[in-house]
């Protein structure tokens, strides 16, 4: 399948997506700090950077996009473009989240991933990680 936009185009489109701060990160921010949790968020000093960190309860949240990190979702699916380049991509960013959370759970910490498919049931996304920030 060939793509419908230049080359150039494509690369100025994939340069501006952001890795912080996106839609569904900021969605899960906003109805957790509405219901009293606070956090601290992208923390350097933690593997992977995880999204959202809750030092005091030893948490953390992740939140992924479905492309980006290789749901197995309708939405994490691979392009029908270039192969080559994005089978090898989502296979490493895949890889690097299971070393992150498995680094993370070594050191002690909950781990929670949320996905962006996820988030179109919201009320029982939110629900599901209240449930997971306030067991022990």
């Amino acid at each position: 399948m060939v793509d419908r936009v230049t080359a150039q185009r494509r690369s100025r489109i994939m340069q501006s997506v952001g890795t912080a701060n996106t839609g569904p990160e900021m969605a899960v921010r906003r109805a957790l700090h509405r219901r009293g949790f606070r956090y601290s968020l992208h923390r350097r000093d933690l593997p992977g950077s995880p999204d959202i960190v809750f030092p005091s309860r030893r948490k953390i949240l992740f939140v992924h996009g479905c492309f980006w990190h290789g749901h197995s979702c309708r939405w994490g699916k691979l392009p029908k473009s270039r192969l080559e380049y994005w089978r090898p991509k989502i296979e490493a960013n895949r890889k690097r989240d299971a070393r992150n959370v498995k680094d993370l759970q070594d050191d002690g910490w909950g781990v929670l991933v949320v996905w962006q498919c996820e988030l179109r049931d919201q009320p029982a996304t939110i629900n599901r990680i209240v449930q997971f920030l306030e067991t022990a």
